[in-house]
């Protein structure tokens, strides 16, 4: 299957793109295991007019460097200490915007991903979640910066579009120190999909 090209993540738009990564395949082959699965759930993060965005007023940092670089690399990152979440870097460089990958529903490598959540029956909390969905795939923090169109970590058009009246549009999730920009609806998700975080 085709993989995304740089383009597709040098948009201007990352709230289309948040939307257009619904039903899209992200796909990992760490340790030489292929594992992967269909996007269910994004946020979007603009660099302009959203203090929920780490890169909010130019804030450049060791950790928020790789988001000034062009789309299209992975932005990985650890929370409570135990957590990694996977974004993708989208617009041009020096524009630094990020899609956060926050629900999978698993298709390939399931018995793997399984294994490395400690698992053994499939169900929503094997990737259900962002810092689920990490673990599952084998994403680290090791993976910061990883080109996207690589053999590491990578997305797939497999041509399965998404009607627009199935896209549930929604406030973000654990951002309440955003002020007016923690409303914006910015987290999207797949209806009926039991894939998706348990968030509310």
């Amino acid at each position: 299957m085709p993989k995304l090209p740089l383009a597709f993540y040098q948009g201007s738009d990352v709230v289309q793109i948040a939307r257009d990564l619904l039903g899209k395949y992200l796909l990992t082959t760490i340790d030489g295991v292929l594992t992967g699965g269909r996007i269910v759930e994004t946020e979007a993060y603009a660099h302009l007019n959203d203090q929920a965005c780490h890169s909010h007023l130019g804030r450049y940092t060791a950790r928020t460097k790789v988001m000034y670089e062009p789309g299209g690399v992975a932005y990985t990152y650890l929370i409570y200490g135990r957590y990694v979440l996977f974004n993708i870097i989208t617009n041009e460089a020096g524009k630094a915007d990020a899609v956060l990958i926050r629900g999978l529903e698993p298709t390939e490598g399931i018995a793997e991903m399984l294994l490395r959540r400690g698992l053994t029956q499939p169900a929503r909390n094997l990737t259900g979640g962002p810092g689920l969905l990490t673990q599952a795939l084998g994403i680290t923090t090791k993976h910061y910066g990883t080109d996207l169109t690589g053999d590491l970590i990578w997305m797939e058009d497999r041509q399965e579009p998404i009607a627009q009246d199935l896209i549930i549009a929604s406030p973000r999730v654990g951002i309440d120190y955003a002020g007016d920009d923690a409303a914006l609806p910015w987290r999207f998700r797949l209806k009926g999909s039991p894939w998706t975080s348990p968030a509310r």
